[in-house]
Formats: C-alpha cells, structure tokens, sequence
C-alpha cells in the first residue's frame, strides 16, 4: 500500500507540472516534466538545509521505487507498444536497411568506440576502472531511447520521413543494445575466460530472434481475434493482454522483451487497425495508447527528474558527464557514418540526414535504468552518476534544440 501512495503523489505532481507547463511555459511535455523533476528535486534539497530530516524522508520514499526495475518491467512494455503502434509500416519498410543496420552494426560500433573512449578519458582524469566495465557503459548509453524520442520528436513538427528513420531505429536499437548490455554484462560478471564465444551468439540470436518472432505471432493471435469481434473494449483489452502477457512470456523464454513490443505494436497498428477493426474502434485502440503513452511518460519524465535527489553528486562527475556527452554525440555520428558510406546507404538520404539523426538520437531513462542494474563491484556509483550527467545533458540541450537544429539543416536542402 505503501508504494501506491507513493505513485499517487508521483503522479500528482505529474499532473500539476503540466498543467503549468501547457498553460504558461509549453515546452515540449518531455522535457517540460524531467525540468519540473529536476526543480522539485533541488527544492527538496535546499528545504533539506534547513530540516534534514523532511530530505531524508523524501529520499527514503524515492528509494523505495526499484527505477530500474519500474522502467524495464513495467513502464517499458507499453511505452514501446503505444511507440511502434504509431509508426507507419510502409514509411517504415522504406528505410528497413538503414534502420537494420544502425540498429545492429551502429550499436556494436558506438558500444566499442564509446567504450574505449570512456576509459582512457577515466584515467587521465584519475578515475581508472577495468576496460570491461567502461565497454558496458558503452553498451547502456550507445541505444537512442524510443520513450525519449518518441515523446519529443512527435511534438517537434519535423519532416515525417525523417521522424520515422528516427523512431524506427530508436524503437529496434533499444531491443539489440540491451542485449548487447546483457552480453557483457555476463562477461564481466563471470569472467572473459568462463564465457564462451558460441554462448554470447546463442544469447544475441535466442534475444532478438525470439523477441521478433513472439511479438509477430502473439500479435497475430491477436489479429485474429480482433478480426472477428467489432467491440471496442473488448478489442483495447485484446491489445492490453498482448502487452502484459507477451513481455512476461518474453521474459519466461529470455527473448527479448522490447523487441517482442515493437514487432506485436507495429503489426497490430498496421495490419490490425487496417483489416481488423472498423474505424471506430481502431480510433477508441489508438486513443487508448497514446493516452497510455502520455501518462506513463509524464510519471517518467518526473521520476528521472527526482532521481537526481539519489545520485552521488561530485563535481568532477559533472565534469566527465559534459566529455562524456560530447564523446558520446561524436561516436554517435561515428557509427551512423561507417555503415552508411561502407554500403552505400548515403544515396538514399538527403544531404544532412546523418547530422540530424546524431543530434536527435537522445538518451533516456533506459540508459539510467541499466546503469542502476549493475552491482556495486561494477563500479556502479561512479557509472549511474555519470550516465545521469549524459541523460540530462542530451535530454535538455538536444531535445530542446533539435526542432531549430532540423529547421536550420532543412534551409540548405528539401529534407
């Protein structure tokens, strides 16, 4: 009971910051929530000076909340789902290469050079951990996150072939790059000599294979009972049943979760919604989700923003965190470039597509809810802390400059 009331104040504070915001401020809601967090959090902090006690309460009841576990077991089902419902299949198809191969070639090419980076910059600022664990934080911050993007560049006014390279890439990188963190995770738990080559294959093929396939088969099942019904609640309950029950069988199985999500979202957002229902009810199922999708990432948002209250704050991790950010957006570019000019993918794009797609990749909660998966001997405080900075930092600058950034590259060309 405990819990709950803690997520009814969470969520109504959610409610009271944008109302504000919507009236007065209109930032994109996004952004506007995590700053309302960010405040809020200072506020308690600075009230804490004067009773250390009320500080200390605020801070056990937010601790109280497993982030980590509340984003990628519950949160994350259904904000990938509402995501890749939205998402137009054909717009989609259209860019399958590219979208295929930032998603796997990128990721494993941000994680490695990230990775890299990340450790020689730690010891040169005398910060010194293993290579292993500076190539997992390479594994965690490399995927652009889907709840991030979606939820800014939708009310960004962008060109809409361009949101959906965007969106499409976030939504399937999430699924490969968690994978990939799972990888090394096991690597730097057991040890590089306990872990074997054909394990991490077996592990990348069953993850994101299995994910795929059961998304599009419970989201066929699903298709085809919807098919036969016109009952609206019956068919929003169909699609809820899809998403509850479809993560947690990914989970039994160990596939992937969130690629499990995006492939049943984009069949049923499609497919379903085009040969399933009647356009009454495909209206009531979208609605739905996007309602579902404003929600959570309004409590989201709000709860990154109170994390700050439980994050080790130095400021030589602040520091770090603005190299970091710039290490990151650099290799980010990177690992978008070396496919494309490799096989030729650039033909396709308009001029300046690689630079929009750097600057609009954000990172998100998911990335911080990794970093607080990892255990103590991981160097866990010093890589939470530091991929907070980064998450901050290109939630705030990017998402507040990428409609003006897209503007301004789209002067020169027709996008």
């Amino acid at each position: 009971m405990e819990l709950f009331h803690i997520f009814s104040v969470i969520l109504a504070v959610s409610a009271f910051f944008a109302y504000i915001n919507q009236k007065y401020i209109k930032l994109p809601g996004a952004i506007g929530l995590l700053l309302a967090g960010l405040l809020l959090s200072l506020l308690v902090q600075g009230l804490g000076e004067i009773s250390p006690a009320f500080e200390a309460l605020v801070e056990s009841r937010l601790s109280e909340i497993d982030f980590s576990e509340i984003l990628l077991e519950f949160m994350l089902s259904f904000l990938l789902f509402a995501g890749a419902l939205h998402t137009d299949l054909e717009k989609l198809r259209a860019s399958k290469w590219p979208i295929l191969v930032f998603a796997t070639v990128g990721v494993l090419i941000s994680t490695v050079v990230t990775g890299t980076a990340f450790y020689y910059l730690l010891y040169l600022v005398g910060y010194p951990i293993g290579y292993i664990y500076c190539l997992l934080f390479g594994a965690l911050i490399s995927p652009t996150d889907p709840i991030a993007v979606l939820g800014i560049l939708k009310k960004a006014n962008i060109p809409k072939s361009l949101e959906v390279s965007i969106t499409g890439e976030s939504l399937f990188n999430d699924g490969v790059g968690v994978v990939i963190f799972i990888s090394i995770f096991e690597i730097a738990k057991l040890g590089i000599d306990n872990v074997e080559g054909s394990f991490i294959a077996e592990l990348f093929l069953k993850e994101v294979g299995g994910g795929i396939g059961l998304g599009l088969l419970i989201g066929y099942i699903a298709f085809h009972f919807m098919k036969r019904i016109d009952h609206y609640q019956t068919e929003v309950l169909i699609s809820l049943a899809v998403v509850t029950g479809g993560y947690s069988l990914a989970q039994q199985f160990h596939f992937s979760g969130p690629l499990a999500m995006v492939a049943a979202g984009l069949l049923i957002g499609n497919q379903g919604t085009q040969l399933a229902m009647s356009k009454i009810t495909a209206d009531y199922l979208t609605k739905f989700w996007e309602m579902v999708d404003e929600v959570l990432n309004a409590v989201l948002f709000v709860l990154i923003g109170l994390e700050l209250m439980l994050i080790p704050f130095h400021w030589n991790y602040v520091l770090i965190g603005i190299i970091t950010t710039i290490i990151v957006l650099l290799v980010r570019y990177i690992a978008l470039a070396i496919p494309t000019y490799t096989l030729r993918l650039h033909r396709a794009f308009a001029p300046n597509t690689l630079l929009i797609m750097t600057w609009g990749g954000l990172r998100g909660g998911i990335s911080i809810a990794l970093a607080l998966s990892l255990t103590t001997e991981m160097h866990r405080e010093l890589i939470v802390a530091i991929t907070y900075a980064v998450v901050l930092l290109s939630l705030t600058i990017q998402g507040l400059t990428i409609e003006p950034f897209i503007k301004r590259m789209s002067k020169k060309v027709i996008v």
